[in-house]
């Protein structure tokens, strides 16, 4: 515990914030219900960095592995939906290895040539997924999904997996997704996209996931532009109070490009003196998202010198005026 107390670990930066976060997610609905149309809404609007119906999005790369496509059906269906306006943040393939045969390889490469991928999506597992001798089992379920969502935490991203739903009636939507529980379990979270009749263009979509509330969203679907509408959400998120703290600290970098010291030093500035040095440091670990996606805001611990860890406060907001090169970067361990 205290040593888990005393870590600093990266920041989790929502993808759209109160929908998609870092991790690994399934997206299920059954056959020709317009997964692949939002599938694509998605990745355009997070490369292009514009927001996502009510909600901001984190602009980044976007690869999507559109496996039971073909490029003119692409190149068709992005002139429908966006016209002439393109971008070279969005990476479309219609072909990749399986996981059997190395697809977190090539997602690895891609990475290391797109460091600021943001999303990958795998249109459809069915195209991926590695198969044992026992078929489709939990175990084999778990390893599949197990194996994407190493990927997307050691990388800090968002992996939607499109998968189909069965044709079975259940109370629970989620178990109406196609397979065993291991994919639901080894999941970060998965989102359900359903009508109640076919020919409708109206649907909900359900979110549930380990990093967030769980989600009703109730769409329409425009057939000219094939876009998905927000018509209504069921509840507004809610969004976790952030440290009195943490405010103290936006407070006193606000005029400031960098900040580095220890938290003896930081407590004198910000007049806390019954407040322990290492219990800022833990609530300073703690809050490190917060301090990020909040205020912008970047927390590093340094090397121990001399019995003394310090740490650099950094003013994203300002980050034009930083200069090329810190003593700091030379001396601190990467979050």
């Amino acid at each position: 515990m205290t040593e888990l107390y005393d870590t600093v670990f990266p920041p989790k930066t929502p993808l759209i914030d109160g929908l998609f976060y870092s991790g690994t997610y399934l997206f299920a609905g059954s056959p020709k219900i317009g997964k692949s149309f939002f599938m694509m809404q998605f990745a355009y609007h997070v490369a292009m960095g514009i927001p996502l119906w009510n909600y901001s999005v984190r602009q980044g790369t976007v690869l999507y592995l559109a496996l039971e496509d073909d490029y003119p059906r692409l190149q068709g269906r992005l002139m429908q939906m966006f016209g002439v306006e393109s971008t070279d943040n969005l990476v479309l393939t219609t072909q990749s290895k399986t996981l059997a045969e190395g697809l977190t390889d090539q997602m690895e490469r891609f990475v290391q040539r797109h460091p600021d991928t943001s999303l990958v999506i795998v249109d459809t597992l069915q195209k991926v997924r590695e198969i044992g001798n026992e078929s489709y089992s939990y175990a084999m379920d778990y390893k599949n999904i197990a194996a994407l969502k190493e990927f997307t935490d050691r990388h800090n991203l968002c992996l939607l997996v499109v998968h189909h739903t069965r044709k079975m009636e259940a109370s629970d939507s989620f178990e109406t997704i196609s397979g065993t529980t291991g994919l639901l379990g080894a999941a970060d979270g998965a989102i359900v996209l359903q009508k109640k009749k076919r020919i409708e263009d109206t649907a909900t979509m359900q979110i549930v996931g380990r990093d967030q509330e769980d989600q009703e969203l109730e769409l329409v679907f425009d057939r000219k532009h094939c876009f998905w509408l927000l018509t209504k959400a069921e509840k507004t998120i809610y969004h976790r109070q952030a440290d009195p703290l943490l405010f103290d600290i936006a407070g006193f970098m606000m005029d400031k490009t960098e900040w580095t010291g220890t938290a003896s030093e930081l407590l004198k500035l910000l007049s806390y003196p019954d407040l322990m040095p290492h219990h800022l440091t833990r609530r300073l670990n703690d809050g490190v998202s917060i301090l990020y996606n909040k205020f912008g805001i970047s927390y590093v611990q340094n090397k121990r010198k001399r019995d003394k860890r310090s740490f650099t406060l950094r003013n994203l907001n300002m980050e034009d005026s930083l200069p090329t090169e810190t003593a700091a970067e030379d001396d601190t361990t990467s979050i």
